[in-house]
């Protein structure tokens, strides 16, 4: 068991204008999620997702700079279009773990629009990763505006 230098978590709750199945598709479809994962600025170059509980997910965000952030994973669960829970890891340099997160994404259909909770646990286990969970809360916030633009330009 690694050390544990920190801890957070976060939960964040918003209504698209979508239909869940799309909203759902953008989670898993390694094409849409590509478009929308990581905060402002950022571009997936590498994004592979196996949707299925026990399969895999792989993606490199790049930085405006040119600098990559590797995070692998793995699906616990998938209820489609309702709910996905996933580990991941941003790894470092030579692929060893810095961070661990657990997070869990319900979709719940309201009236013909879709309400997303995610809620994510994360836990440091390098130094560096300290100052990844104190941008955390950005983090996933810009990525979740940039899900909801990628939401409405698809409905």
């Amino acid at each position: 068991m690694p050390n544990v230098l920190d801890r957070r978590e976060l939960t964040i709750t918003r209504l698209f204008d979508a239909p869940r199945r799309l909203v759902f598709a953008c989670w898993t479809e390694p094409e849409r999620l590509a478009i929308w994962w990581g905060p402002a600025g950022f571009s997936n170059p590498v994004c592979r997702v196996d949707a299925r509980a026990g399969g895999e997910i792989d993606i490199v965000m790049q930085a405006p700079d040119g600098q990559e952030f590797p995070m692998s994973g793995s699906f616990r669960e998938v209820v489609p279009p309702e709910r996905l829970v996933f580990i991941s890891r941003a790894l470092g340099p030579n692929g060893e773990p810095l961070l661990e997160g657990l997070t869990t994404v319900t979709l719940e259909e309201v009236n013909g629009k879709t309400k997303m909770t995610l809620h994510t646990e994360a836990t440091a286990i390098a130094p560096i990763a300290i100052g990844m969970l104190q941008g955390m809360e950005a983090g996933w916030t810009q990525s979740i505006e940039k899900l909801a633009g990628l939401v409405a330009s698809s409905s």
